[in-house]
């Protein structure tokens, strides 16, 4: 007796227009938004994005680098003190550094691609089963006015009694005036929809997501 595969069951999302009303419905795909949270998986991507982004500022010398220390300060024997071949021995004032931090230390973490993908669609998965993630019909903007960005946000019921609301908006390639609009906001984050990441997801309580973006991140992020 052949066993018949389990379907997944469907996912609908209401879709809101510019004046915060539902207009329709629209179906999500179940191997994106309807995985199933694992939170050692979802870590290993947030650690792994921190530290590939992690800048290396501080640069000490080691004793080599350092200028000057040629000519041995004093003879080997004969003048009653410690034998020293250079003043830019560590031990020195002025000298090298030793176990200093350097520029061209590295701190990445490798992380496979499915897991990452895995990763961010957990995270999306987890948006949407708390009703965190909001559809838009269409944002269009002809030039940039932020007080029309903001009152289209007070349209959506983005806010949750006693919690602060971080809003992280999904924008689409080559909407610059949407970008724009939106960026002077303080509580909004501006997330591109062709490189998400775990991070910028996290750290979003709320995320707005026009049609157009739902596009890009359900190619981005399908099973290769």
């Amino acid at each position: 007796m052949t066993k018949t595969p389990l379907k997944k069951k469907q996912i609908l999302l209401d879709v809101y227009n510019a004046e915060g009303a539902v207009v329709s419905q629209q179906e999500l795909s179940p191997a994106i938004f309807g995985v199933s949270l694992n939170e050692g998986v979802v870590h290993l991507a947030l650690v792994a994005h921190e530290a590939n982004a992690r800048p290396m500022v501080a640069h000490t010398k080691s004793r080599g680098e350092v200028r000057g220390g040629g000519r041995k300060p004093w003879k080997q024997k004969g003048t009653g003190r410690a034998r020293h071949g250079s003043i830019r021995s560590p031990i020195w004032k002025g000298g090298g550094v030793v176990f200093g931090p350097r520029t061209d230390r590295s701190y990445s973490l490798k992380i496979n691609k499915k897991a990452r993908r895995k990763a961010v669609c957990m995270v999306l998965s987890k948006k949407v089963s708390d009703g965190a993630l909001f559809l838009v019909d269409s944002l269009e903007f002809e030039k940039p006015t932020t007080k029309r960005a903001a009152g289209f946000l007070k349209k959506l019921p983005l806010s949750r009694p006693g919690k602060r609301t971080r809003i992280g908006l999904v924008f689409p390639k080559g909407e610059k005036m949407l970008v724009k609009s939106f960026r002077n906001i303080a509580s909004l984050q501006p997330i591109p929809a062709h490189s998400l990441n775990v991070k910028d997801l996290l750290k979003a309580t709320m995320l707005v997501m026009p049609i157009k973006s739902l596009v890009e991140v359900t190619e981005a992020l399908k099973a290769k």
